[in-house]
C-alpha cells in the first residue's frame, strides 16, 4: 500500500507560529533598536557641537566607528570635526573615504574643499568646488566657496563674476557681499596723513603731522616713502624715510630702509634698520596662523646713539582677532656716559566690532618709541590705551588711538592720534 507523501509535511502547530512571530518581532526591534543608536549618537554629537564641546563629538564620533566602521555618516563627521580642529589633513582623508563609496555628496565636496582651502591647496579645493557646482549649479555656498579660492588664486573676474552669481541666488548672502567689496580693494597704493598730539604734565604740547605712500607693486615687491614734521620742546624736526621689502618665498620676508632729518635735538638726524620675518602655518582650531620678525634699528642723535634688537609675534585667531607681542632691548649711549642697555615691551589685542570698525587696546613697559629724545634714558614708564578703524568706504578709512604714559617722578604724556587713508 502506498503511503501518501502528504504524511511527510509538517503541518505548523501553534506552537512553531508562535516561535516564528517571536523571531520576527524581535528582528524588528533590533532593527528599530540600530536606528535608534543612530539617530541617538548623532543627536548627542550635534548638541555638542552647538556646545562647542568639539573634543566630545569627536570621542562619539570615534567609538561609532569603532562599532561600525563602515558608517559614512560617522566618516563624514569626523572629517568635519578634525577640520574644525585644525588637523585638516586627517579631516581630508576621511573626506575622501566618504567620496571614495558617494563621489556626488554636496555636503562632504564642500566640507574636502574647506579643509583643501586651509591648507593653502588652492588647486584641488577649486577642482573640489567644480565637481560640487556641476552636482548643484545654483547653490548660494558652493558659488560663494568657489569665488573666494578663484580670488586667492587672483583670478580676479572669474571671483567677481561667481560672486555675482551667487547675489543672484541669493541676495542677501554676507559673504558674497563681503568678497566683492575685498575684489574692489585690489589695489597697489595706500596713501595716509595724520597728526599726532602728546600733551605733557611737564612741557609743552608737542604736535606732529605725516603723509607716507606704501606701494605694493607686485607679490614680491614693496616700498613705503613718507615725510613727518614735528613740532616738539620748542624746535621744530623734518624727517624723510624710505624702505623696500621683498618676499623671497609665500612666508618670508625681508625689509631695509633709512631715514634722515635735519640738525636739530629732538628726532634722530640719521636711521637704519632691516627686519626679517617668517609666518607659520599652524593646524589648530584656535590659532590660524603666526607671524614672527626680527629687526635692528639703528638711531643717531646729537648727543646719544640708540641700537635696539626688536622680537615680535602676531598670533592670528578665528573671526579676525590678533594678538600681537613686542619685547625690544635698547643699547643707549649719551657723550661722556658709559653704554647702557635697556628692556621695554607691549602687547596689544585686536578685535573685529562690527562690519566696517575694528578695535584694539594695548599695554606697554619701558620706553616706547626711541624715535623722540625723550623716550630714551634712564626712566621707567607704563603705557595703556587703545584705538579704532572705520573703513567707511571701499577704499576709504580713518583710523585713531589714544593712550596715557606714566613716568617715572609722577611726569605724564597723554598722546592721540588720527590718520586718514585711501587706496588706489
Amino acid at each position: 500500500m502506498r503511503v501518501s507523501e502528504n504524511r511527510f509535511i509538517r503541518q505548523p502547530t501553534k506552537r512553531s507560529l508562535r516561535t516564528v512571530i517571536a523571531a520576527l518581532l524581535l528582528l524588528g526591534f533590533v532593527h528599530l533598536l540600530a536606528a535608534q543608536t543612530t539617530d541617538d549618537w548623532q543627536a548627542q554629537v550635534r548638541k555638542d557641537v552647538e556646545n562647542q564641546r568639539v573634543d566630545a563629538a569627536l570621542a562619539i564620533v570615534d567609538q561609532r566607528l569603532a562599532d561600525a566602521p563602515e558608517d559614512l555618516e560617522a566618516h563624514g563627521w569626523r572629517g568635519r570635526l578634525l577640520g574644525w580642529k585644525g588637523r585638516w589633513s586627517e579631516g581630508e582623508a576621511e573626506y575622501k573615504l566618504v567620496l571614495e563609496k558617494v563621489p556626488d555628496d554636496i555636503e562632504i565636496l564642500t566640507g574636502l574643499s574647506d579643509v583643501l582651502l586651509w591648507q593653502k591647496k588652492y588647486t584641488e579645493a577649486l577642482q573640489t568646488l567644480d565637481r560640487a557646482r556641476k552636482i548643484s549649479p545654483s547653490d548660494p555656498e558652493i558659488l560663494s566657496r568657489r569665488a573666494r579660492v578663484l580670488a586667492l588664486l587672483g583670478r580676479t573676474p572669474e571671483a567677481r563674476s561667481e560672486y555675482q552669481q551667487t547675489l543672484l541666488f541669493d541676495t542677501h548672502n554676507a559673504d558674497a557681499r563681503t568678497g566683492l567689496d575685498a575684489l574692489g580693494e585690489n589695489t597697489k597704493h595706500e596713501l595716509r596723513v595724520g597728526e599726532d598730539v602728546d600733551l605733557f604734565s611737564y612741557a609743552d604740547a608737542s604736535q606732529t603731522q605725516g603723509v607716507s605712500l606704501s606701494s605694493r607693486w607686485n607679490p614680491r615687491w614693496s616700498t613705503v616713502f613718507g615725510v613727518s614734521t614735528y613740532q616738539r620742546f620748542g624746535q621744530d624736526a623734518v624727517k624723510f624715510l624710505a624702505s623696500t621689502g621683498f618676499r623671497f618665498t609665500a612666508r618670508d620676508s625681508f625689509t631695509i630702509g633709512s631715514a634722515v632729518a635735519n640738525s636739530q635735538a629732538v628726532v634722530p638726524t640719521n636711521e637704519a634698520f632691516f627686519e626679517y620675518g617668517h609666518g607659520f602655518r599652524i593646524e589648530n582650531r584656535w590659532v590660524q596662523g603666526l607671524e614672527s620678525s626680527y629687526q635692528q634699528h639703528w638711531f643717531w642723535y646729537q648727543g646719544a646713539h640708540v641700537l635696539t634688537l626688536n622680537i615680535s609675534q602676531v598670533v592670528y585667531f578665528p573671526h579676525e582677532w590678533t594678538w600681537s607681542l613686542n619685547v625690544t632691548g635698547a643699547r643707549t649711549g649719551f657723550l661722556g656716559t658709559p653704554v647702557d642697555w635697556t628692556p621695554s615691551g607691549w602687547t596689544k589685542l585686536g578685535f573685529p566690532l562690527e562690519r566696517r570698525v575694528t578695535g584694539n587696546v594695548f599695554f606697554g613697559m619701558g620706553s616706547e618709541n626711541f624715535a623722540q629724545i625723550d623716550q630714551i634714558g634712564r626712566f621707567s614708564a607704563h603705557t595703556f590705551g587703545g584705538g579704532l578703524r572705520y573703513q567707511f568706504a571701499a577704499r576709504q578709512d580713518i583710523t585713531g588711538y589714544a593712550a596715557r604714559q606714566d613716568r617715572t617722578g609722577g611726569l605724564i604724556d597723554t598722546s592721540f592720534g588720527l590718520s586718514y587713508g585711501i587706496r588706489f
